[in-house]
């Protein structure tokens, strides 16, 4: 027992020694890094989520940077457990009279169980994104100086550099789109120094018992490629049909390289590149026929026939060509020099504005590297995932979270980055509308609040989350938002049957609430957040064995949100598009009917049509502020009434909670026009719910939409747009006193770019790339110029001007 705590301490005194040797550079030591477009480090990453992120949209891989055994982790977008399957329960539509009279009398515990044995999807689970392999490079493992790690959001390349034994070695690593590629280049500035040997690993599954026995194989090929080739995991019955290849082609400059088993050894190089390439059997979520292996032979092919250089070059120019759209400066400290990892840690204490431009541009960059058209949308975690029991199954959760990560899509100058959502939504209703039919006895099609890559739609994961019957509602909005910015009226006709669809849906589920002249959602819940009040407790489920919580319910308010938007949103769409104008006055006066707003016995904006209190006071999803942000019924000018009930509710939950809840309460508090609250918001993330990488945190598990939606409320704080006018800095923190934001995107087809100082403005210009008039909140007398000719204004109210527009023309605003 003692040799075995010697050889313990041995262990650590060892690896505490590396580590040491590892940051020999000072711990304060400054850089030439642009503050705010480099995440930069003087150690190598000690866990996964502090490695850096590379992506095409398609592949991902996160770079630890180690000098010793590097480690580059890869994922497919597609490589995810099962097949194409339903999860539709024919009949449950008989039940639903009796799950709403249990609810109307309530009885939720009642509607709880019966919903869950007549109402939820089966199997109950939806099927988990996989971790694809790991390349392992195993170098000589003398002590290094002078390390930087770094990740250069303008190109989107990882840089690893580091001194050893004289010799400065350089590892480069990035993804290309236009090769389907991810290249990793090794340089020294000594001939003949690079050594190494590299695998490439696949990864197995977890001793789950829901798995059935998985497996991949690892082969050299040649004399210069690794291969893996594997399979996807059987999962809840359903069997796994995904077929998969993933190489690595090495191509050395001078010395050695030979193929030893599943080991390439490289010996005394000037110079090596390895590519990575990978591919599945999958088409579309009902097609797993492709021919993995002669996609993965039409990648290498396309390699073999370029340089490194050229393939970068493409890969940087087709990046550039999403990034290099818009940009936001603000006033950089003595910290904004500093390692990333030391800045957020001292943020609280010492301002340092430019690092929120970081997260915008770290944000734009995680939806550029996970969010390609032809590709899957981004999910929990982007397409980053090393684990193949991720949390919550790294799939696509709708109650927030997949919304969340596509808020910065139309704003960040990114509309073709929608394209995978847009498609997504589109085939959840093929199973939608068996579920609509099946399940609710309704046309048009439904969708609750997860789904997966096989896009099912009914309720999964038990009553408690599963009852969320508007998460394909919220995801139609996505599409309207993006016609709203766009005014792309051939978009436009395009979605319009899956908007109209599910708004037939909602039209035949819509019951009256006893005693009023109310439509209501029945069964419904406010995502995650159980009520309390009468009949709700934690009960015992004889089935399972387990005690639960319910938040199964009527009317919640987020529902009406929803709905109300959506009703609107349509009737709106058809007098673009001169369509179903009968149909549409129908909804319109359903829309009425829909429950107002209304303020609880504790001054809060009531979360459920009856007055409930909340079992978690400080619960993390803010699902009854939705009208606000990011919906449009709640606003300070269109409902002043309600501002003072929404602000006590944000008050009462706290600025805490996870990484994603804080992104929403920036953008909340920004509607509220408090930027300086919605800075503090972000300053307490940066500390408490962010990695070193910039990734957020979700109950100690990583998830990609907070690092999205930071960026978004960022954006929220210095331009909106949803009022049907342009108000620019309405939100503005006192430390952001000056600044520039260029590119940045308005409702109604606008780009801007505009400037201030001392917290005034001092330039905008406006391009109209649909030429519809412009609308913009003015605080002093303004004049507009376009080719240097002053043009005529109208003034719309006491603080907001307008002027027609032409398409492709810039506008200048004076005075503002």
């Amino acid at each position: 027992m003692k040799i075995k705590y010697v050889l313990l301490f041995l262990v650590f005194f060892i690896n505490s020694f590396c580590i040491a040797q590892v940051t020999t550079t000072s711990k304060t030591d400054k850089s030439n890094f642009d503050a705010a477009t480099v995440l930069w480090f003087n150690k190598p990453a000690s866990i996964w989520e502090e490695a850096l992120p590379v992506g095409n949209g398609r592949l991902g891989a996160m770079v630890y940077g180690r000098h010793g055994e590097e480690k580059i982790q890869f994922n497919e977008d597609t490589y995810y457990t099962g097949g194409p399957y339903s999860t539709v329960v024919k009949g449950g539509y008989k039940k639903l009279p009796q799950i709403q009279e249990y609810l109307f009398n309530n009885e939720p515990i009642k509607a709880h169980k019966l919903f869950g044995r007549a109402l939820m999807g089966y199997p109950v689970e939806q099927m988990k994104y996989q971790s694809m392999a790991n390349l392992h490079l195993f170098f000589e493992k003398d002590s290094v100086t002078n390390y930087k790690r770094s990740l250069d959001l303008k190109t989107g390349i990882v840089t690893i550099k580091y001194k050893r034994n004289g010799v400065t070695y350089t590892r480069e690593v990035f993804a290309s789109a236009v090769d389907q590629t991810i290249a990793i280049r090794i340089t020294a500035d000594k001939p003949a120094s690079i050594s190494f040997n590299a695998e490439l690993r696949g990864v197995r599954n977890s001793a789950h018992s829901n798995y059935a026995t998985d497996y991949f194989r690892m082969d050299g090929l040649g004399n210069d490629q690794l291969k893996l080739t594997g399979k996807s995991a059987d999962y809840l019955g359903i069997e796994g049909k995904l077929k998969y290849e993933a190489r690595i082609k090495a191509i050395p400059e001078g010395g050695t390289m030979e193929l030893d088993d599943t080991i390439l050894r490289i010996k005394n190089a000037n110079a090596v590149t390895l590519y990575f390439v990978a591919a599945t059997n999958f088409v579309n979520y009902k097609d797993v026929s492709a021919d993995q292996h002669a996609r993965v032979e039409d990648m290498l092919a396309k390699v073999e026939n370029n340089s490194y250089f050229n393939i970068k070059e493409k890969a940087l120019a087709d990046y550039k060509n999403y990034y290099d759209r818009v940009s936001l400066t603000l006033p950089t400290t003595t910290n904004s020099s500093l390692p990333t990892d030391e800045r957020m840690a001292s943020i609280q204490s010492q301002p340092d504005p430019q690092l929120a431009t970081l997260c915008y541009n770290f944000g734009r960059y995680l939806l550029i590297t996970s969010s390609r058209p032809g590709t899957q949308p981004a999910n929990l975690q982007g397409i980053w995932n090393n684990d193949m029991n991720p949390a919550w199954d790294s799939k696509y959760t709708t109650n927030i979270n997949t919304e969340m990560n596509y808020w910065i899509t139309e704003t960040g100058n990114l509309p073709e980055l929608l394209e995978p959502l847009t498609t997504m939504i589109k085939e959840l209703t093929d199973q939608g509308s068996e579920v609509a039919k099946e399940h609710y006895g309704a046309r048009g099609w439904v969708f609750h609040q997860n789904t997966d890559l096989w896009r099912v739609a009914a309720p999964m994961d038990g009553p408690t989350w599963g009852t969320f019957t508007v998460g394909g509602a919220w995801l139609t909005t996505h599409m309207w938002e993006h016609y709203l910015f766009t005014q792309d009226k051939a978009y436009l006709k395009d979605i319009y049957p899956v908007m109209k669809g599910s708004v037939e849906f909602f039209m035949d589920f819509l019951v009256e609430y006893p005693g009023k002249d109310w439509l209501v959602t029945n069964p419904s819940n406010s995502p995650e957040n159980p009520p309390k009040g009468e009949g709700y407790e934690y009960f015992y489920d004889e089935v399972t064995g387990m005690y639960y919580f319910t938040t199964i319910s009527v009317g919640a308010t987020m529902d009406m949100q929803i709905l109300k938007d959506l009703f609107s949103y349509y009737a709106t769409a058809t007098e673009i598009l001169n369509i179903d104008n009968e149909f549409a006055a129908k909804v319109l006066q359903a829309r009425k009917r829909l429950v107002p707003s209304q303020i609880g016995k504790d001054g809060t904006l009531q979360e459920w049509t009856e007055d409930y209190g909340q079992m978690e006071e400080k619960h993390r999803h803010f699902s009854p502020l939705y009208g606000l942000y990011p919906g449009n019924v709640i606003s300070v000018n269109k409902t002043p009434e309600l501002i003072a009930p929404v602000k006590k509710s944000l008050e009462l939950r706290g600025d805490g909670a996870s990484g994603w809840s804080r992104a929403w309460k920036m953008a909340l508090w920004a509607r509220l026009n408090d930027g300086d609250r919605a800075n503090k918001i972000f300053k307490g993330y940066l500390v408490e719910q962010c990695y070193p990488s910039l990734f957020a945190i979700c109950a100690r598990q990583f998830q990609v939409d907070g690092s999205l939606g930071v960026a978004a409320g960022i954006t929220e704080m210095l331009i909106q747009s949803h009022e049907g006018y342009i108000e620019l800095l309405p939100a503005l923190p006192s430390e952001w006193s000056s600044g520039q934001f260029n590119g940045v995107c308005a409702r109604g087809g606008f780009e801007l770019d505009f400037s201030w100082k001392d917290k005034i403005l001092t330039s905008v210009e406006v391009v109209s790339k649909a030429g519809i008039p412009c609308r913009i909140k003015t605080q002093n007398r303004v004049k507009v110029f376009s080719n240097g000719k002053q043009i005529s204004i109208k003034k719309r109210s006491k603080n907001i001007i307008e002027f027609k527009t032409i398409k492709g023309k810039t506008y200048t605003i004076k005075g503002l």
